[in-house]
């Protein structure tokens, strides 16, 4: 594959499709509910069958599980709830012998209060680890505990204030998440050889790279100011200018590098998710001359549905998020790399959030959805259940969610005097929960995810959305997957070509060009529930006698218009120049 597609050998990401696991609702092996590495094994094979390069398990480390293992009490272990390191290592040995490579999540903004190092850090202020934390003295003149005390104004992500006070020690320590996640001081030399020793371990053990959770937060501006508030609306501030893309987060990322991957000879992974990062950031991340990282996570494109906060939605335009994917393509076009994903852990179900997931739809809405994302130039990240269509859940009462992220914004904001009835439509339409329903594997009780009751319900849809019905249906969301991986991986223009934006003004179709060489395909979806004509397409007449390479629908009729595309319709075209 690297050898027809012409990459260098450190560059195999490149033509690679990456799934994203969520071990906790994947495959229960046990039938405690929950889902396990053993399970994940017993599930390689559907793996393999999809053509899928690379699997990224969220955390599997020894976890209080306040934020679902995102709060990591020991990194060099595997949480009994998951299995056990030997488990570990079957599934590793599982994941090679298939051809594939394995991912983890490198989660070292932050760790959990339980980890020894915090253990020791809260001890006493004396203690030789205080400084591998954020603590702080209350505000000058105030005393710790009364309102308005905290070092800063700055907001956690999960509610309320970002510092939580530790009476023994009359401090307070910084926790930009849950206050069970208290972040490291990366300023600490010794923090930073502590957390490479650690990467190495799991690289020397056989892993394939990491995926770094929050990793452009990792360096805080060492004053800690108050952030930006409006009088009148909240007691906190945004803290996010002083945390993200901070000072010294180069810096500390080529010191990763140099510490850590460039002393392997095997070629890794290192993909950062950097919220808030700009194109002009990115380009210096994944510069591969800088020696930082070979792609990032940003989250503009899922963003474009939002008016203010995730918790206020609005209609998607397509021109808007026309708009921000070409804005990357180019922006990255000569420097650094793609990351290309519609679904992961944190957000909703694509087909439900921009496609259209009723049952007239949802098939051509999910697929189309998955041509447009996979035939950019990037490396795409499949979650699970994606590929088969999955929906947002119907839940229905604030106990049916489980997300801290969720209650946590549905008590603050209930007590803040707003309808709890439309809280509770916000948290159907954007809640993590989403994402985290068990993996449906059959139509059989509990989707044939565990033979015991499952952590978080199952979608009731997966009597007819499921993997087993999908494999068994050559028109399924799963088989056009399946084609649109092995498209990336024997297309050179999939991954090598240069990427044109059409139709800029249309309010229906997606339209691009990929350009490598004597090759060009042109890409066009319809995305909207109508039909919708693309004879704008610049040199239609060629086009409309190319190779149709790939569609999510039967061919056109030639006694009708060649370029009018049925809803949601999705088309792949080859010319050959």
């Amino acid at each position: 594959m690297t050898d027809h597609l012409e990459l260098p050998a450190r560059e195999w990401w490149k033509s690679a499709v990456v799934y994203q696991i969520y071990p906790r609702s994947f495959a229960d092996s046990d039938g405690d509910g929950i889902g396990d590495l053993p399970g994940i094994t017993g599930r390689l094979d559907y793996l393999a069958a999809l053509g899928v390069d690379v699997i990224w398990l969220s955390p599997v480390y020894p976890s209080p599980q306040d934020d679902n293992g995102y709060d990591i009490s020991d990194y060099q272990d595997i949480d009994p709830v998951f299995g056990t390191l030997a488990d570990f290592d079957e599934l590793l040995e599982g994941v090679h012998r298939r051809g594939m490579k394995l991912l983890m999540d490198l989660v070292v903004n932050h760790t959990s209060d339980e980890h020894p190092w915090f253990v020791e850090s809260r001890s006493s202020r004396e203690n030789p680890r205080r400084d591998w934390y954020w603590w702080r003295p209350p505000r000058p003149g105030m005393t710790a505990g009364d309102p308005g005390a905290e070092p800063t104004n700055w907001l956690s992500a999960f509610s309320g204030s970002a510092w939580e006070l530790d009476r023994d020690s009359g401090e307070y320590y910084l926790h930009l998440f849950s206050r069970k996640q208290p972040d490291l001081n990366w300023e600490n030399p010794e923090v930073r050889a502590a957390v490479y020793a650690m990467m190495r371990w799991w690289l020397d053990r056989g892993v394939d790279g990491f995926r770094m959770d929050v990793i452009n937060m990792i360096s805080k501006d060492p004053a800690l100011p108050d952030g930006h508030s409006h009088p009148g609306s909240s007691p906190w501030g945004d803290g996010l200018p002083h945390v993200l893309n901070g000072p010294n987060i180069h810096t500390y990322l080529q010191e990763m590098h140099r510490e850590v991957f460039a002393l392997h000879s095997r070629a890794f992974l290192a993909v950062g998710e950097t919220p808030g990062c700009t194109v002009e950031e990115a380009r210096l991340y994944t510069d591969p001359a800088r020696g930082e990282l070979d792609m990032v996570f940003q989250f503009e494109h899922v963003q474009v549905d939002q008016d203010g906060t995730k918790w206020q939605r609005r209609p998607l335009v397509l021109g808007e998020l026309r708009a921000v994917m070409n804005r990357w393509q180019v922006g990255l076009a000569d420097v650094g790399w793609n990351s290309l994903y519609w679904n992961n852990h944190d957000q909703p179900r694509v087909v439900s959030r921009y496609g259209d997931d009723g049952p007239e739809h949802r098939v051509r809405a999910a697929t189309a959805l998955g041509t447009v994302l996979h035939l950019h130039r990037g490396t795409p990240y499949i979650y699970q259940g994606e590929e088969l269509g999955m929906t947002n859940a119907p839940f229905v009462h604030i106990e049916d969610f489980r997300d801290i992220e969720s209650v946590n914004h549905y008590a603050a904001a209930v007590a803040a005097g707003q309808d709890p009835h439309a809280v509770l439509e916000d948290l159907r339409a954007v809640s993590r929960d989403n994402a985290r329903t068990p993996m449906q594997w059959d139509g059989g009780l509990h989707a044939g995810f565990t033979t015991g009751t499952p952590w978080l319900a199952v979608n009731p849809n997966h009597r007819e959305i499921n993997a087993e019905a999908a494999q068994a249906d050559p028109g399924s969301v799963w088989h056009h997957y399946r084609a649109l991986i092995g498209l990336r991986h024997t297309e050179s223009a999939v991954v090598h070509g240069d990427f044109t934006l059409l139709l800029t003004e249309h309010e229906q179709l997606y339209a691009f060009t990929r350009r490598h060489r004597h090759t060009v395909l042109l890409v066009i979806a319809n995305l909207s529930s109508r039909t919708a004509v693309a004879d704008q397409v610049p040199d239609v007449a060629a086009w409309e006698r190319a190779e149709l390479l790939l569609s999510n629908a039967p061919a056109p009729d030639a006694a009708h218009h060649r370029f009018a595309l049925r809803p949601w319709e999705a088309r792949v075209y080859r010319r050959v120049q």
